[in-house]
């Protein structure tokens, strides 16, 4: 009999009751949810694999991994890297758990007729692929082989005839603003020019190293190359997983158009294109058999395909858009390899940027090339890849966005150095305010003056904007301030600030109610997809008046204001308070 380890609520949803053998003190503890269970048990029943709770506990596992973004579970480091799946502060002792060893795992997995062995192709179909310790669903596991092969066969793929002086020309001309230091951005140079160098390339960079602007500046050297040949303006497609990313390196990309010293055709080119969700650009087809229009069979007609936000892409929508992309097109991703990744499995950036996250990782060929481009010497990475996907890979490492107190914490984070954080955060900067708070102590809300002070103020001029109608004004002033939190629920949660929120506001603003669901004022986050409308997850908004009784959900897409029923919204929740994962690529001024 399984001891029970936590006297879990028997009617939690989370929760499944009689879960059999291993599965229940996981389940009760918050580890696995009932859906890794389920699921679990299904495959068991499918397999006809007996009850065996080794095989049963592991497939479990392997469920919940994608469920958490992760392709694989690792058999051999779960236990010290498992953390309770209920999005709360609370601790707790996984230790009490009846952890199986690796070498139960390993030793009873091989004999379960759900599992496939090692990394041989002709091996029977199983739902399950055990590879050393690592065990995946096998449906990621293929999916990661054909986009691994994928990418190499693009970073190998011979690059297109470039002319050099053209390249070395236009990047003197338009990489001409001078840094602090008084020298051009280096990093963004070496970005842009092994962008058209090659077929495959990754700009990688933290938050403010300019890589979106970098983009427009690609586009601009490839129109000119495309110009110096005879030929036609390269067919460009820019995308990013959101909707919201996608309007915001549109709107960065025509932003930069007028700054740039190019011939009036490249800029007119560049005040053309327009973004797209990576869905739309693929050409999703809900409930088709094969979800996109352009596949391996059916490619994308494009010269030139760039994806802003990679880090935000998952394993199988990355995999789908390699496929698409023309053997003979360029390829280019861009993003910040230390964001959060997609919610969904894998993080790809990560991977295919690994170890170049420090510095360039291009074999001897591919650093002579780009330095007689750049015209200046390049700096190799140490020690080189030795592979050619590390080839096309720059990391940007100059900020322009922000600098002091935020660059300090945000450099700290990624090195993953908690000491440095804690010192950067509390060295009483102007830029960082740190604001030591015992939930528990009721006195705790003077010391939340500041926060107090910065949501009632936005959210004055929001309520104020959207009560005269002027949609516009209300959603530029949601971005002024915003509470991030690392969860949804628990004491420092998103459910916690938002019920304090409310309560400021009904004191101190006339006439607040949060009753309905459609208010005057409201600050709106679309929770889902909808193509349709074309509003994507992460996407803010707000409720303005539009007459007697009446009222419509304002959102700005490219610049323009649209407006919707309320009654035509699927997916909204209210966001005085978000996750830092529903914040990512946004920006805000405080």
């Amino acid at each position: 009999m399984i001891d029970d380890f936590t006297g879990a609520d028997p009617f939690d949803v989370r929760t499944v009751r009689h879960a059999p053998g291993l599965l229940r003190p996981f389940n009760d503890i918050g580890i696995l949810a009932a859906a890794d269970v389920h699921v679990a048990l299904r495959l068991q029943r499918l397999g006809g694999d007996g009850d065996d709770p080794y095989v049963a506990l592991a497939a479990a596992f392997a469920v919940r991994g994608p469920r958490l973004g992760h392709v694989f579970v690792d058999l051999a480091t779960i236990r010290e890297t498992a953390t309770v799946d209920t999005d709360t502060d609370e601790p707790v002792d996984l230790a009490v758990l009846p952890w199986p060893s690796v070498g139960e795992w390993t030793t009873r997995l091989p004999e379960s007729g759900l599992v496939a062995v090692g990394e041989a192709d002709d091996v029977p179909s199983r739902p399950l692929r055990l590879i050393g310790s690592r065990l995946y669903l096998d449906r990621y596991w293929r999916e990661e082989r054909r986009l691994a092969a994928d990418l190499q066969a693009f970073s190998e793929a011979e690059a297109a005839e470039v002319r050099a002086e053209v390249l070395a020309a236009g990047l003197s001309r338009i990489f001409p603003e001078p840094t602090d230091d008084g020298a051009p951005d280096a990093s963004q140079r070496r970005a842009a020019a092994s962008s058209v160098l090659r077929r495959f390339a990754v700009v990688a960079g933290g938050p403010g190293t300019g890589k979106t602007t970098t983009v427009a500046r690609i586009v601009a050297l490839l129109a000119e190359q495309a110009a110096a040949a005879g030929l036609p303006e390269p067919l460009v497609a820019l995308a990013a997983p959101t909707g919201k990313a996608a309007a915001r390196l549109e709107e960065t990309v025509r932003d930069e158009a007028p700054r740039l010293e190019v011939s009036p055709d490249v800029r007119a080119h560049l005040l053309g294109l327009s973004a797209s969700t990576l869905h739309r650009l693929l050409g999703w087809r809900p409930g088709s058999q094969s979800r996109f229009r352009h596949h391996r069979g059916n490619r994308l007609p494009h010269d030139v395909v760039i994806v802003d936000e990679s880090s935000m892409v998952s394993l199988s929508l990355m995999a789908r858009l390699v496929e698409a992309v023309r053997p003979e097109a360029r390829l280019i991703l861009v993003g910040d390899p230390g964001q959060l990744t997609s919610i969904e499995a894998g993080a790809v950036l990560g991977d295919i940027v690994g170890p170049a996250s420090d510095g360039l990782r291009m074999r001897a060929s591919a650093l002579a090339a780009l330095a007689e481009v750049v015209g200046e010497e390049v700096p190799a990475g140490d020690p080189p890849s030795g592979v050619s996907i590390g080839d096309g890979i720059v990391v940007l490492d100059r900020v322009h966005r922000f600098g002091g107190g935020i660059a300090r914490v945000a450099e700290a984070i990624r090195r993953g150095d908690a000491d440095a954080v804690l010192e950067a955060l509390t060295a009483n900067q102007e830029s960082v305010t740190w604001i030591g708070v015992d939930v528990a102590d009721t006195t705790s809300e003077h010391a939340l003056r500041p926060i107090h002070d910065g949501v009632v103020a936005t959210a004055r001029v929001v309520i104020e904007a959207a009560r005269s109608g002027a949609a516009r004004q209300a959603i530029e002033a949601l971005g002024a301030f915003r509470v991030l939190c690392a969860h949804r629920r628990g004491d420092h949660g998103v459910a916690t600030w938002m019920s304090r929120i409310e309560g400021w506001l009904a004191g101190e603003i006339d006439g607040f109610a949060a009753e309905g669901r459609w208010y005057v004022g409201r600050p709106l986050l679309v929770t889902e997809n909808d193509y349709g409308l074309r509003l994507y997850n992460g996407d803010t908004g707000v409720v303005v008046a539009a007459g007697p009784g009446r009222v419509t959900a304002a959102f700005e897409r490219g610049g323009e204001i649209v407006e919707f029923s309320p009654s035509r919204l699927a997916a909204v929740d209210t966001v005085y308070a978000m996750t830092v994962h529903k914040s990512q690529g946004s920006q805000f001024d405080t």
